[in-house]
């Protein structure tokens, strides 16, 4: 299963320490998340997870076993994130993330930073996650935020990905290429395999939690 660790690998572990010297590649302050402009492609996806009772996450329920999938970065389908490094074992703003990526048999390391940390109630509705923000040498540009949501009045819980992204300048004519022909199907891959994944990974434990409430 795609986790954060990287001890393992020395190759890994000098590579994302390399990375507090890289800064992000877009201008941060001049980009609305909620509306980026025409330039960015804008994603936002909701998968469906097992659901709890009405009122505050359960403990040890699906909500807060999506919320510790989102934290250790495990929800990234193993096939196209082989390895994720971060500094630090939370998700914390300024954290350093590297993704090692497998793309049509070219593999890349693609470094990314902590953002931020979304942790609130809203309009009824309890929401835990983070986001990261791509640095220097990544293939693209952009945000990515991995959202956990429960709806305390319904007990629906969901797991969300939104971004907003566009290609960074790639020097490599191959690579741009390839990019510029997979990236876009790659990415929705991604996403898509991310929910998934959250599903089947969270179903466990909500089938204690249903035995629970029928007694």
């Amino acid at each position: 299963m795609t986790g954060l660790r990287c001890d393992d690998d020395p190759r890994l572990h000098r590579e994302l320490a390399r990375l507090r010297d890289l800064p992000v590649n877009f201008d941060v302050d001049a980009v609305d998340p909620q509306d980026p402009g025409p330039e960015w492609t804008v994603d936002d996806r909701r998968r469906e997870l097992p659901g709890e009772p009405p009122g505050p996450p359960l403990v040890g329920g699906p909500w807060e076993r999506a919320c510790a999938l989102v934290a250790d970065y495990k929800f990234a389908d193993p096939t196209l994130v082989r390895r994720a490094c971060r500094t630090g074992a939370e998700p914390v703003a300024g954290a350093d993330l590297l993704l090692e990526t497998s793309f049509h048999g070219l593999v890349f390391l693609l470094p990314c930073r902590v953002g931020g940390i979304t942790d609130s109630t809203r309009d009824g509705v309890r929401v835990w996650g983070w986001n990261y923000r791509t640095l220097r040498g990544h293939l693209e540009q952009g945000q990515m935020d991995f959202l956990v949501r429960k709806d305390t009045a319904t007990g629906a819980v969901e797991f969300q990905v939104r971004a907003f992204s566009r290609t960074a300048p790639i020097p490599n004519p191959v690579v741009r290429l390839g990019f510029a022909v997979f990236g876009r199907s790659t990415q929705l891959r991604f996403i898509r395999g991310a929910g998934d994944r959250m599903a089947e990974l969270t179903e466990p434990v909500a089938r204690p939690a249903d035995r629970s409430r029928r007694r």
